[in-house]
């Protein structure tokens, strides 16, 4: 019922662009916070950048000024668009819809990811 599906990886060059898209189904897309990820074998799965419902938006401090969050509601997709890549900008890049609901209920969804590459 619930998917997130990203897509627009790929190969890049240090310096170079690529945005991300993550389509999501099966949820209030509006009433969730949506957010990337990415994470390398041996570590942890990071956050990158975050919207919220208003638009408001978060960054990593090593993506920020680089990347740009945003979200289309009438068409349930959030997006990352990512300028001036670096080589350690390389993992495995997932989406996650998170809604807090009265009473500290949480729910979470996944994405299973696209990967970026940053090399030369």
């Amino acid at each position: 019922q619930v998917q997130l599906v990203e897509s627009g990886g790929g190969l890049v060059q240090p310096g170079g662009s690529l945005r991300l898209s993550c389509a999501a189904s099966g949820i209030i897309f509006s009433q969730n916070v949506m957010g990337w990820y990415r994470q390398t074998p041996g570590k942890q799965r990071e956050l990158v950048a975050a919207i919220t419902t208003g638009g408001s938006t978060n960054y990593a401090d090593s993506v920020k000024g680089r990347f740009t969050i945003s979200r289309d509601n009438a068409k349930n997709t959030v997006y990352l668009q990512m300028n001036g890549l670096k080589p350690e900008d390389t993992a495995v890049y997932y989406c996650n819809a998170h809604r807090t609901t009265v009473f500290g209920h949480t729910s979470d969804a996944w994405g299973r990811g696209t990967l970026v590459t940053v090399s030369s």
